[in-house]
């Protein structure tokens, strides 16, 4: 009966199935810096993307460009960039992009200054320059150039210049969507999970994109220091929440979650508050995380229903429970089934070895099981 109780296979149950687990998602491009985090994944209710390098490209482009009355496109836009230049803003490097494409000189800038959710301000020639979006002509009092109005309504992110409390000019930027993320949406809702949508940009824009992607909630025009509310909001609603992001503005948001995914091409700070880091900015890299946390689950249930059975079963053999009708398990019996019991959950594990996790076989083992 010693040797038929001895734990091995119990102890093992468990870490045998943690370590490949790890060990496997690191090799398909995920890398689990909280185990919990991983495990919590296949209860998620809810993943929140945030826009912008997630779900989008994150290299936006210049599309359109108007000056206002009496004013020169061309300057409108060197006092842009001249403004932008030093901000590291996606959408500030693409308006300096547009004015060196079009040959512009930029000016010296001085007493350079960023707002979230407003834009930048900075001097130029002597002149104060703001550059934002619909943030800043609320706070300056101002009505948008009309011209801007068609941008907005198309889902462009439109952008005022104004210089010296005038409206100069606007400029209308495009993000392309990246082609893997309806796929991964459409996913997801295989799997009956929701899928939110957080972003500082303008409600029009997030609502072309959410219904080009079809995604079920939007928040629009979140300021950074808002979006870790928006995930308890959420949570406030009985959802487990998954945040996925990539930027600096995102790190207090995959804090709040009850698992942060970072991009791994994002910022130094959103990797360290995330419990699970994607190598890839494939959106359907979330299926993986999702498949590799249900596949170690179910093979931990199965290694744990092993190593107890095995010792609800042998162990009153073991003990002489059928001795009164002539059967006692011989100790070497009892030697090779313990053994037995061993190898079978340490092979049991190893099958997760099996797990595909690159994000298209991922996607496509959703759509398999819902076939």
């Amino acid at each position: 009966m010693l040797v038929i109780a001895c734990p091995h296979a119990l102890g093992l149950a468990i870490p045998l199935v943690v370590q490949i687990a790890t060990e496997r998602a690191a090799r398909g491009g995920v890398l689990v810096t909280d185990r919990l985090a991983l495990e919590t994944m296949r209860t998620v209710d809810a993943v929140l993307f945030d826009k912008t390098g997630t779900l989008t490209r994150g290299e936006p482009a210049v599309t359109d460009a108007a000056a206002a009355d009496g004013r020169d496109l061309d300057e409108v836009l060197a006092l842009a960039a001249s403004a932008e230049h030093d901000s590291e803003h996606p959408l500030a490097k693409a308006i300096v992009a547009e004015a060196a494409g079009r040959g512009l000189d930029l000016r010296s800038a001085s007493e350079f200054t960023a707002s979230a959710a407003i834009g930048v301000t900075a001097t130029v020639d002597g002149r104060t320059v703001h550059v934002g979006g619909p943030g800043l002509l609320e706070r300056e009092g101002l009505d948008p150039l009309p011209a801007s109005r068609e941008w907005a309504e198309r889902g462009s992110t439109v952008l005022h210049v104004v210089v010296d409390g005038e409206v100069a000019g606007a400029i209308a930027l495009d993000d392309e969507i990246r082609a893997e993320s309806r796929e991964a949406i459409d996913r997801l809702h295989t799997l009956g999970v929701q899928v939110v949508m957080i972003t500082g940009d303008a409600e029009p824009v997030a609502r072309t994109v959410a219904a080009e992607l079809g995604i079920d909630r939007v928040f629009a025009g979140v300021r950074p220091e808002d979006k870790a509310a928006k995930v308890q909001e959420l949570q406030r609603e009985g959802l487990s929440v998954a945040m996925v992001g990539d930027g600096v503005n995102d790190a207090p948001a995959l804090a709040q979650a009850d698992v942060g995914i970072a991009i791994g091409a994002g910022t130094d700070v959103a990797i360290a508050s995330a419990g699970v880091i994607l190598a890839s900015s494939d959106p359907r890299s979330v299926l993986s995380v999702i498949e590799l946390s249900r596949a170690s689950y179910r093979k931990m249930k199965q290694n744990l229903w092993w190593a107890a059975g095995y010792n609800l079963i042998s162990v009153p053999l073991a003990a002489g429970v059928l001795a009164p009708i002539g059967f006692v398990l011989p100790m070497s019996v009892g030697a090779i089934l313990m053994s037995l019991s061993t190898i079978i959950v340490a092979a049991n594990a190893q099958l997760l070895r099996r797990l595909d996790l690159r994000p298209e076989a991922s996607a496509e083992a959703v759509l398999e099981r819902a076939r």
